[in-house]
């Protein structure tokens, strides 16, 4: 495959990179997405709370095909595209593939008030920890898409030499969170927040029916609808149900970047100049990653697209350079 990301012409623009594989999937021409049979594993978390693990198929612990964890993006779980497409295309390059869904996104409510967010990294790792137990015997790797990449860079600047992974992906991630929810409240960029912060209040919105939210938040039901931007849903629910003082304390310590030092795992960061959940600035320079750390940033690419081919006739280099990438590893590893 061609390592370098390279759309024509009619594929620049970010926003059809962005929303091509959701759109196109369900026109004639566009690519359709494989029929999964998958295996659903109920995985309880430390603090009574559960999500469901989607396995490409029912995972077989005498196989020692090695295993690549998903990551997904904000409100994403396994009907999302890019998801459907990695792990279809990484079974067919001899990878096993399971999805882990961050509380709450599987289609099944987590059972405590609070959710997921982007720098919770406690959660992957009681994952990742069950998985090295159960299949000691096969390597480990890892990708995560936007805030799923963000916190798998998280993490793996957490655990340093103690990293269970035998390398990861990062694509997309936003790596410094105020910028992007800066960015993501302007112009055109609006519409993704608008989409989101609707799946957002939705999830939140329900939680009312089961959790006295309005005293654990302090805003009852009706100003949940009010809420517009990330800044704000944040501020209100993500930061103090999860700890944090402030929302820019949230968001201070969940940002990725200043843990890329820390990583000793080998990792490839994907990235576009032209993403618009961000700017340039989230990106990290020579200086501030380890050497384990390669960044591929490109002028085109959207958010978690790099489409090549042609909008008639597209190829998802995505998939294909995460698997492309693990099997350059799994030589030296």
């Amino acid at each position: 495959m061609n390592k370098t990301f390279k759309p024509s012409f009619g594929l620049k623009n970010p926003h059809v990179q962005t929303l091509y594989s959701s759109i196109f999937t369900r026109c004639p021409w566009g690519k359709k997405l494989p029929k999964i049979d998958f295996y659903i594993e109920k995985f309880i978390f430390s603090d009574g709370d559960f999500t469901e693990c989607f396995w490409y198929s029912k995972p077989d612990k005498e196989n020692k095909r090695p295993i690549v964890i998903l990551f997904h993006g904000l409100t994403g779980s396994y009907k999302s595209p890019y998801i459907q497409g990695v792990m279809t295309t990484l079974e067919k390059n001899s990878f096993r593939t399971v999805l882990m869904h961050f509380r709450g996104c599987s289609g099944k409510m987590n059972t405590l008030a609070r959710s997921y967010h982007s720098g919770e990294t406690e959660d992957a790792k009681e994952f990742i920890n069950h998985l090295n137990k159960e299949y000691s015997h096969v390597k480990l790797f890892a990708v995560g898409y936007s805030i799923g990449g963000n916190m798998l860079l998280k993490l793996l600047g957490e655990v340093k030499e103690s990293s269970k992974i035998s390398g990861a992906v990062s694509v997309s991630a936003p790596m410094q969170l105020n910028i992007c929810a800066d960015k993501i409240n302007s112009g055109l960029s609006k519409f993704y927040q608008y989409i989101l912060m609707k799946n957002l209040k939705l999830s939140l919105e329900e939680k009312y029916s089961y959790h006295d939210m309005t005293s654990i938040i302090n805003i009852d039901k009706n100003e949940v609808k009010k809420l517009k931007t990330f800044w704000e849903f944040d501020d209100i629910y993500t930061a103090p149900v999860h700890g944090f003082t402030s929302v820019n304390d949230y968001y201070e310590k969940s940002s990725s970047k200043q843990f890329l030092k820390d990583i000793t795992t080998n990792t490839l960061v994907i990235h576009s100049i032209d993403d618009p959940f961000m700017t340039p600035e989230i990106l990290p320079l020579q200086d501030e990653i380890s050497s384990k750390v390669k960044l591929e940033i490109y002028q085109y690419g959207g958010h978690v697209g790099f489409i090549s081919g042609t909008i008639l006739s597209p190829h998802y280099w995505l998939e294909d350079r995460i698997a492309d990438y693990f099997i350059s590893l799994t030589h030296i590893t």
